[in-house]
């Protein structure tokens, strides 16, 4: 049997340079050597191929008269993803540079098997890069000339270190610092940054005074009314726990959340005195309040409308760009789409009273667009007062909360609209409350998911209708 070819092993000096595999990919390209005719290897790594030959250092020159083609999203991606500890990188990505001199706009074709790894693999790396800026802590040590030094342990899972250098120079040029990792350190004493050796975790120093600082900071911070532990963990993994101080504080905090979070709704109930006697007196509040930032914003408040003994109170979030133009709630587009779905489910949209969680319009100023922002809990706490008042008069026998926002102002607490809707919820008053999506929510969605949610939404409007 005869051996096929001996493929070209291409051994690169560093794991983390694309120049260097750039500079080396050009050459094997313009050789007319194909991706199955060349191994890559870094350092520490292996071709694994018995009949590999190593490539000479001088591979064939780039001919003056090539072209290689090298578009600039690849190359974006490409910087990254040769940052990933996939030892198949440099294959994945030579065989894209290749096919890219045949197909100019691969880059283009999501669904292409080596295009998505190419973007995996970039994703990875630029979430470990954010990981790294958000959990190195450093830990003071004594300089033997007196001063003062910075020393961090961190384990990124890719070749990060000197990609992630810059930002820490930029951000802690003052001071002295080192970051020791197991795949190498970085040293900056005020002027010059210098690359060290791999270190072990025993060479990092232990607590120090700023460690209760960062667990005092931590912990007035956590809010437990947005807590959501599964986020929590997808944002901060157990595996950086160990070598973050306010770590320790996370398991007691996560059990008493409940606890606090009822505490705080209850020394948040504000009281803004005597309940207003009819509606048009709520009107006259809330166009004067000033409470929260909202209120100070400069937008007009919209009022709820419909009759003044409704049985059924439809509440949203906020008024949008539309509504706040306009001083009427549910005027927008999602005001069109769930007028729609209400008329649909059999429920007589001008006997319902409608109004919001939250009376003025929170936006974000882009050029001459008003763009929507969701209201934070404390926002929503302060209009709390309002909408009390609002179901107090109008006297409800069923209230749907459209979307968390509206619901939290009607419970005073955070609960997740997937779990609780399509069943009814006891209210204080002795009124029902179903919670379903916004219909803004649905306008947001891609239209091959859309028709089902819309089917769902479609569904709790008609468990409601026949409530009313």
């Amino acid at each position: 049997m005869v051996p096929p070819a001996s493929p070209l092993v291409v051994a690169l000096s560093a794991a983390d340079d694309l120049a260097e595999w750039r500079e080396r990919a050009r050459a094997l390209i313009a050789a007319g050597i194909a991706p199955d005719g060349v191994l890559w290897s870094e350092p520490g790594g292996a071709a694994g191929d018995l009949f590999a030959v190593a490539a000479p250092a001088d591979c064939p020159p780039v001919a003056a008269t090539a072209a290689i083609r090298a578009p600039r999203a690849f190359l974006q991606l490409a910087g990254s993803a040769v940052l990933h500890c996939d030892s198949r990188r440099f294959d994945l990505l030579y065989r894209l540079l290749w096919r890219l001199q045949r197909q100019p706009r691969l880059i283009e074709d999501g669904a292409d098997p080596d295009v998505r790894r190419l973007h995996d693999l970039a994703r990875a790396v630029r979430r470990d890069i954010h990981k790294m800026r958000a959990f190195v802590r450093f830990r003071r040590m004594s300089e033997p000339d007196g001063g003062e030094r910075y020393v961090a342990w961190f384990e990124p899972q890719h070749h990060i270190l000197r990609a992630n250098a810059r930002f820490f120079v930029n951000r802690f040029t003052a001071m002295r610092w080192t970051i020791l990792t197991p795949a190498g350190s970085l040293d900056w004493d005020g002027a010059t940054l210098r690359e060290g050796p791999p270190a072990t975790r025993a060479d990092a120093p232990g607590a120090d005074a700023a460690e209760d600082l960062w667990r005092t900071y931590y912990a007035s911070i956590f809010n437990p009314a947005r807590l959501k532990v599964g986020a929590m963990l997808k944002e901060m993994p157990r595996r950086y726990w160990k070598n973050l101080p306010e770590a320790t504080l996370i398991p007691e905090l996560i059990a008493g959340a409940q606890a606090r979070e009822v505490a705080m709704v209850q020394a948040g109930a504000i009281d803004f005195g005597d309940r207003p006697a009819t509606l048009a007196a709520v009107a006259t509040g809330i166009a004067a309040c000033r409470r929260c930032a909202i209120g100070c914003n400069g937008t007009r408040a919209v009022m709820g409308e419909g009759p003044a003994r409704a049985a059924l109170m439809i509440v949203g979030e906020q008024p949008g760009d539309v509504e706040e133009e306009q001083g009427r709630p549910f005027v927008g587009p999602a005001g069109r789409l769930l007028r729609q779905h209400l008329e649909r489910a059999g429920i007589v949209a001008e006997r319902a009273y409608v109004t919001n969680a939250v009376k003025h319009f929170k936006f974000e100023p882009r050029g001459p667009r008003r763009l929507h922002q969701s209201p934070t809990a404390g926002e929503i706490d302060h209009c709390r007062w309002w909408l009390d008042s609002e179901r107090a008069l109008v006297r409800p026998q069923v209230v749907l909360a459209l979307g968390a926002s509206a619901a939290r102002g009607l419970l005073g607490r955070t609960v997740s609209v997937q779990r609780e809707r399509a069943r009814p919820m006891p209210l204080d008053d002795g009124s029902e409350l179903w919670i379903t999506t916004h219909p803004s929510y649905l306008l947001r969605l891609p239209e091959d998911s859309r028709a089902a949610e819309e089917e769902r939404f479609a569904a709790d409007l008609r468990a409601v209708a026949v409530r009313v």
